[in-house]
């Protein structure tokens, strides 16, 4: 005899009723769940491609053009990034788009370098100063009233000008290759130094050769790359045309000789890493020979909360390192 069937009891079948009903709106809402995620996907990362743009544009400071490149939202926090000698903010072309998600990278070009004027020599003054000056100018122009710096090789003396002038307006300082030490200083300054102390046309020529030629400029690039496969050559064939341009030579020279107001003035800085004590993020490449890795602990002394990090290459780091690099700036900026 079979086993009679069990009796459901009316609250059994509610429960088994609504179970069903349960397990049937899930099966027809899936198919919509899951066009919905495919919806959003496409969108989210178009607002992320978005984000990277890059826009080039011009702003005119105490009449001089300015142009500079612009990525990320207007209201996010601002990294301003200064560049090195012989470049321009190109050399912030793959760094930009990293970090455009999270902020609002601005990188401009000094006079005399990349897009912006080149006005004469006798019309203007070219000095760290006068660029200091300028890019104070630059940022009230464009109501950055806080910002990180990123700063770079010539980008170090006029951003901690700027820095120093103006601390509450700095959240942060990220310095690659930027040198603000005399432990930085070696050798490849001995031709500059001689022509500090002499200004005399065979010094000049000496430095036209040594420090502004097509070989000198690659040279500054690959110097200390371990793989130098990853070092674009049309960085440094950019830098390179953008010196042959007539009178920029003269220009160069005239900063090449200006810079030595900038080791006088390193006390002063240093006094203002000591009192204001900026969040630091140091990043050098460890082979530069035109400032030395040397240079890079001693913001320690000064600020003993600076994070130091050497990479294993050369003066333009972003060349071969760049994915390190934005990694580590945005571990590093994330809170602040």
């Amino acid at each position: 005899m079979s086993a009679p069937s069990p009796v459901l009891r009316p609250a059994s079948r509610l429960r088994r009723a609504a179970a069903s009903v349960l397990v049937i709106a899930i099966a027809l809402a899936l198919p919509g769940l899951a066009s919905a995620q495919q919806a959003e996907t496409p969108a989210l990362a178009a607002q992320l491609d978005q984000a990277s743009v890059v826009h080039y544009r011009k702003a005119v400071v105490d009449g001089v053009e300015i142009a500079y490149r612009e990525a990320g939202p207007s209201d996010a926090p601002v990294l301003l990034l200064l560049h090195g000698f012989p470049s321009s903010s190109h050399m912030y072309r793959d760094l930009m788009p990293r970090l455009a998600d999270r902020y609002r990278v601005i990188a401009p070009d000094y006079p005399g370098f990349g897009q912006s004027a080149a006005p004469p020599l006798d019309k203007f003054e070219y000095s760290f100063d006068h660029y200091a000056a300028l890019m104070d100018g630059f940022t009230r122009q464009l109501g950055l009233k806080r910002y990180a710096l990123y700063l770079m090789d010539y980008g170090a003396p006029v951003g901690f000008r700027l820095a120093s002038a103006h601390p509450e307006r700095v959240s942060a300082l990220v310095v690659q290759n930027g040198n603000a030490y005399e432990e930085g200083i070696g050798k490849f300054w001995d031709p500059i130094k001689a022509y500090w102390k002499d200004n005399s046309a065979a010094n000049r020529e000496l430095l036209l050769k040594a420090g502004l030629s097509a070989e000198a400029t690659r040279w500054q690039y690959l110097d200390g790359v371990r793989d130098p496969s990853l070092v674009s050559p049309d960085a440094y064939a950019l830098d390179q045309a953008y010196l042959e341009r007539p009178g920029n030579k003269d220009i160069q020279l005239a900063l090449f000789f200006d810079y030595q107001h900038n080791l006088s003035k390193y006390p002063q800085w240093h006094a203002y890493f000591r009192k204001h004590r900026p969040p630091t993020l140091v990043i050098w490449g460890k082979n530069d020979q035109i400032f030395l890795a040397a240079g890079a602990e001693p913001y320690r002394r000064d600020n003993p909360d600076a994070q130091v990090h050497l990479l294993d290459t050369g003066h333009f780091a972003l060349e071969t390192h760049g994915p390190q690099i934005a990694g580590l700036i945005r571990d590093f900026l994330k809170d602040r």
